[in-house]
């Protein structure tokens, strides 16, 4: 089978790539390596350096997507604070370059089209675990850019007839996540932190929650996405564990030494209400976070 995977040189994506490709199938990455590293890269796959956002790569990105079962959509510019700084250039990459590949997918007769979302859409909430039925209120650039992702799908598959679904991650961490730099997660930073042997920096009094949800676990969610016959009409699922921690609680998982700063405007508390998942993608998580750091701790230990 045929797969193209949009940012399959970056955290998500590449993870992806390579399980599709242990499956044995033909895999096409496009990335512009902006923020997508060379050594993600499957040798076994095929890349194409090619910006998503310019209209003028259209042709080229139907000769890649000729002969595609499923296209995963993983390129987005990340993070919220980083849009916040940077809205333009955020709005350009992660809502033209969705809709270019949304149409060359409709073009070329791409059978699904599997959307990357975010939780980040739900915003500030105090009805928890939320549920894909809940409003969404998205009160960053980059949140507002992933809900608008969403109603583009739901939109090309009622106008266009192409099967989509859109999997919003809550704080996705593992193997190749950004350990620094403003595309970096907490959970990176912390252990990045962690292995300098510096105080690990905490926004606020750190009591804040959140649902982290592991790579792996995002990437089988996205395979079974592909081969849903119930999930195909641009509908939202929430892809998390189920369960939160506090802030505080994954610190001290990670090292003993801590420093509060001043906190930033963020929702308090996320929570994922995962029973869509199972009901329409037969997925649950398998791995919590507390196991992974502690692998990934003893891991780090022995190799001293």
């Amino acid at each position: 089978m045929k797969y193209v995977v949009t940012g399959g040189a970056g955290f998500i994506g590449s993870n992806l790539v390579d399980e599709l490709i242990a499956n044995g199938n033909e895999v096409h990455v496009i990335d512009n390596f902006s923020t997508g590293k060379v050594e993600n890269c499957n040798e076994k796959a095929i890349y194409h350096k090619y910006d998503i956002s310019l209209a003028s790569n259209m042709n080229k990105f139907n000769g890649i997507l000729k002969d595609t079962d499923t296209i995963f959509h993983c390129a987005a510019l990340a993070r919220v604070q980083p849009s916040i700084i940077d809205p333009i250039n955020y709005e350009i990459n992660n809502t033209l370059g969705l809709v270019n590949i949304l149409k060359s997918a409709v073009d070329m007769k791409v059978r699904k089209f599997v959307y990357s979302a975010s939780s980040s859409a739900y915003g500030p909430t105090e009805n928890l675990p939320s549920k894909e039925s809940d409003l969404p209120n998205p009160i960053s650039p980059y949140a507002n850019q992933k809900y608008y992702g969403e109603l583009c799908c739901k939109m090309f598959s009622k106008v266009y007839g192409i099967e989509s679904i859109s999997l919003r991650y809550f704080n996705v961490y593992g193997e190749r996540q950004n350990l620094g730099g403003a595309y970096a997660t907490v959970v990176g930073i912390f252990l990045d932190q962690a292995s300098k042997g510096i105080p690990l920096t905490v926004n606020g009094d750190g009591t804040q929650r959140r649902d982290f949800t592991y790579v792996g676990d995002v990437v089988r969610a996205n395979i079974l996405a592909s081969k849903s016959h119930k999930a195909k009409d641009g509908q939202a699922i929430n892809i998390g564990f189920g369960k939160n921690i506090t802030i505080n609680e994954l610190a001290n998982l990670i090292y003993h030494k801590k420093v509060h700063l001043d906190a930033v405007d963020e929702p308090f508390e996320n929570l994922a209400d995962i029973s869509k998942a199972n009901d329409l993608l037969n997925w649950k998580p398998s791995i919590f976070i507390q196991d992974w750091i502690k692998d990934y701790m003893d891991k780090k230990m022995k190799n001293k």
